[in-house]
């Protein structure tokens, strides 16, 4: 492969998810236009809501941390031709596995260890929930994307059970919540700020993902499934092996985002825990075209986005959702720009234009 058709490849790559948020932007922008409002004053209060001032920064990667952990659910597995789109189950359990390690332990051990034994007991929750959709996937021939969005059902359901029966607090009358988890094993804040650590482990664990997926022989591996299942078992590489280990992975960055939701942000358990960021995190693994490095990027502009729902309501008076309408006009361009990929002769090597031509002629 020569310098010219990488360097071609990657402008693709950019060139289509910015072309595909453009897009969104002016449809977006025709939407507030319907509604009454000023679209580019519309934009002015998204921006300063998210990127104006040090607070907005702060509001923007709160949001952005979960969306980190939640985006390789889908980014890892699509490594390996999957569309897992089982994030918020993932999280979900999660943080149910995190407040029943963090109830039992209670005050008995110290902070430290407690949050430990619940980040452990979250990863492995939210592991074995994507494990269940990658073996229907492989054992069955059940499609991935069907049994993986069926299971989120099945986790907000088994939470809401819980929380409404034996973990309820009978403190909580009118929103069912489980008790309170210790306060020793709350997730604090980074040094002179409203950010928790999540956003730490959002980041590292976007980079060890990279690090895993191209820059060893498991990620080359699973790589190659991707790309020729056939091919692969023909070179005898373990493809239901490498199929049940990514999903596992990307369960349990799911599941470790639904740990920080609990630790850091709740303090407990309750329906709050579903609030979309599982399926934000699609949008955003498909934005940056499955690269756990360019989900760090994305998730800091869709957490900006979702941090100005209420200064639009204020300024604008637009409903808080109106960002939601933003989120999914953004993922019908994406999914959309998908489909262009190969499209454009600017994009294509010179010999597969002439070939193409040669045919033509």
């Amino acid at each position: 492969m020569t310098l010219t058709t990488t360097w071609r490849r990657s402008l693709e790559s950019v060139a289509l998810p910015m072309g595909a948020v453009l897009s969104a932007l002016v449809i977006f922008g025709v939407f507030c236009a319907l509604v009454g409002a000023n679209p580019l004053a519309v934009y002015a209060s998204i921006y300063r809501a998210a990127f104006g001032s040090w607070s907005a920064w702060q509001n923007t990667l709160l949001r952005a941390s979960p969306l980190m952990l939640t985006a390789l659910c889908t980014a890892l597995p699509a490594r390996l031709g999957l569309v897992i789109i089982g994030n918020e189950g993932a999280l979900v359990m999660g943080g149910l596995a995190a407040v029943l390690v963090g109830l039992a332990l209670g005050s008995s051990l110290p902070g430290e260890l407690v949050l430990l034994a619940m980040a452990l007991g979250s990863l492995v929750a939210g592991g074995l929930w994507i494990v269940v959709a990658g073996a229907l996937r492989h054992y069955r021939g059940v499609n991935e994307t069907i049994s993986s969005l069926l299971l989120n059902y099945v986790a907000i359901a088994l939470m809401n059970h819980l929380v409404q029966g034996p973990l309820r607090d009978p403190a909580f009358v009118s929103k069912p919540s489980s008790f309170e988890i210790a306060p020793a094993a709350w997730l604090g804040n980074l040094p002179d700020t409203r950010v928790h650590w999540g956003l730490i482990y959002g980041l590292v664990a976007s980079a060890l993902a990279y690090i895993l997926m191209q820059r060893t022989t498991f990620g080359f591996a699973a790589r190659t499934a991707g790309g020729n299942v056939r091919a692969a078992r023909i070179a005898g590489l373990p493809v239901g092996k490498l199929t049940l280990a990514v999903c596992f992975l990307a369960g349990s960055c799911a599941g470790l985002a639904g740990m920080v939701e609990v630790a850091a942000v709740q303090k407990r358990l309750n329906e709050s825990i579903v609030s979309n960021y599982g399926y934000a995190g699609i949008l955003v693994a498909f934005v940056a075209r499955h690269n756990p490095l360019a989900t760090v990027l994305v998730s800091v502009l869709l957490g900006g986005i979702l941090a100005s729902g209420g200064i639009l309501q204020r300024s604008h008076n637009l409903p808080d959702a109106t960002v939601m309408v933003f989120q999914g006009i953004v993922f019908l361009c994406v999914l959309y720009s998908e489909s262009l990929y190969g499209r454009f002769a600017v994009f294509q090597e010179r010999e597969v234009q002439a070939e193409g031509a040669a045919v033509v002629g």
